[in-house]
């Protein structure tokens, strides 16, 4: 799935707005949300660091994912410098992020490959599993948590 977040910044209303919209027909991006933040709490948030300023731009309507969040946040820092531009547009491609995860688990593939050749499967298998609940059975004392009502009843009462 494509999406789009537009970062726009209006130092007259004293606000930073964020739109995230995603492809949900093909080539067509739709507005799926829109979220104002007062602009001295975002500069608040970016003068104690950019794990704040990710913090602060994350709520309960708009939770992107932690690389959006932090390809966001870096061009809000942008915005915010002297000279900085008023908006930003960030496309990201779904897939790629997962083809980039991918890539660095079979990077840690291999390199943990030759510390499992020291492992004996045999070794992993040899674990002392009680298995004395077998011997135990079935307990006589259980009760019946189902009760069929008078009303739900399929038989004809003719």
């Amino acid at each position: 799935m494509k999406q789009k977040y537009v970062v726009l910044l209006n130092n007259e209303s004293n606000q930073l707005v964020i739109q995230e919209y995603a492809e949900l027909d093909k080539e067509m991006l739709s507005l799926l949300c829109e979220e104002t933040y007062d602009l001295e709490t975002i500069k608040t948030a970016a003068q104690k660091g950019r794990t704040a300023l990710v913090q602060s731009l994350r709520t309960h309507n708009m939770y992107p994912p932690g690389s959006y969040t932090e390809e966001i946040a870096d061009n809000i820092l942008d915005m915010l410098a002297p000279g900085g531009n008023t908006s930003a547009e960030l496309f990201f491609e779904e897939k790629e992020m997962f083809t980039a995860i991918e890539e660095e688990t079979t990077a840690e593939d291999d390199e943990n490959e030759d510390d499992d050749s020291s492992l004996d499967v045999d070794e992993l298998l040899e674990e002392d599993i009680e298995d004395d609940f077998e011997d135990k059975g079935i307990p006589k004392d259980l009760k019946k948590t189902i009760k069929i009502s008078n009303g739900d009843s399929n038989m004809d009462e003719s």
